[in-house]
């Protein structure tokens, strides 16, 4: 089968698009055919490498994804061959105290697909029935493939971990990534009111678009100032992936008992907090990553009741894998990436 792999860590030198056996559902698991894998940041980054992540060459790219059933392992009767799915990329044992109360990506076995694990782009995926969903059915396959990682993760920062609810005022940095489209629209449907930072001016009309109210133009203008010219007291709700080079603002324009919560840090790790800012002003600073099960059941079904919707900037082949990194390299997508695998 056609396959995107990496069989040692760098840059966009060292994707390789070949040939791979094709794997064979195990007890338990479905045999997919993917029509399309979506890019998420976590790709470039796992293709780079980090200290401590150790793949097994070859290593198969991609996390999300959307296809057909292609085959049943043994056991499995909830779905059948040739049902349009969509695969969640969250992988743990199901079985400790963390996955048992709804909290599966801080169990020991947690794992993602296309990170610590082989991933969606390849022409066949064997994943546990536990990870596929039915897709909805207006929902073309390209579209499908743009919704699980971003809006998992978006729903457990502002919902699970930031507790959003109506009339709270929420920034969201970085408007044209996949997170923060998902998290905007997600804001949008507890009743909150949204600012959003980007450094260019179509990304800023788009995410109006989606619901934004506020648009600040980061490379003119101070985000902390406006944040606080526009709302009295800060922000009660911070969203951040960017990292390093805001995080000290983003302690500046939370209003007193506010809430910053991140799931990453594009810009680096070294952010600087003033701890009298963080105890007399009774902040919150909470990490969060992916989410559960559960939540995306919920999230598909805001979807499939058009509530919420996949943003998709731009179709690549899986020939075109390389050119798709560095597109989301060079910061030029609204919303996801995504590469068409098959017809």
């Amino acid at each position: 089968m056609r396959a995107v792999f990496l069989t040692s860590n760098g840059s966009t030198d060292k994707i390789t698009v070949g040939d791979l056996p094709k794997p064979f559902p195990k007890q338990g698991e479905v045999l997919i055919e993917i029509k399309f894998s979506a890019l998420n940041h976590l790709d470039i980054w796992v293709r780079e490498g980090w200290p401590g992540l150790k793949l097994a060459f070859p290593h198969i790219m991609g996390g999300d994804a959307s296809g057909i059933v292609s085959q049943l392992g043994q056991g499995v009767t909830a779905f059948d061959v040739g049902d349009e799915v969509i695969i969640y990329p969250g992988m743990s044992c199901e079985k400790c105290s963390h996955c048992l109360m709804g909290w599966e990506s801080l169990c020991s076995q947690y794992a993602i697909l296309g990170e610590q694990v082989s991933g969606t782009e390849a022409e066949w995926v064997a994943v546990s029935v536990g990870n596929v969903f039915k897709k909805p059915k207006h929902l073309s396959f390209q579209e499908a493939a743009a919704v699980p990682l971003v809006f998992t993760t978006a729903w457990q920062m502002l919902v699970v971990r930031a507790n959003v609810k109506e009339r709270d005022r929420v920034l969201i940095h970085g408007a044209g990534s996949g997170v923060s489209t998902a998290a905007i629209q997600i804001a949008k449907l507890f009743g909150a009111e949204v600012a959003v930072t980007s450094s260019r001016k179509e990304k800023l009309e788009k995410a109006k678009s989606l619901g934004a109210d506020i648009l600040i133009l980061s490379t003119e203008k101070d985000f902390a100032k406006e944040v606080k010219r526009h709302w009295l007291g800060g922000a009660d709700i911070i969203v951040d992936h960017v990292g390093q080079v805001f995080w000290e603002q983003n302690i500046r324009c939370l209003r007193s008992g506010g809430t910053l919560v991140s799931c990453g840090a594009t810009s680096g790790g070294a952010g600087i907090t003033d701890l009298k800012h963080l105890f007399f002003r009774q902040l919150s600073l909470l990490g969060s990553t992916m989410g559960n099960k559960k939540d995306f059941e919920k999230i598909l079904g805001h979807i499939e009741n058009k509530k919420l919707k996949a943003v998709v900037d731009r179709e690549f082949l899986l020939s075109e894998v390389a050119e798709a990194h560095r597109y989301i390299e060079d910061g030029k997508q609204f919303g996801k990436v995504v590469i068409k695998v098959s017809q």
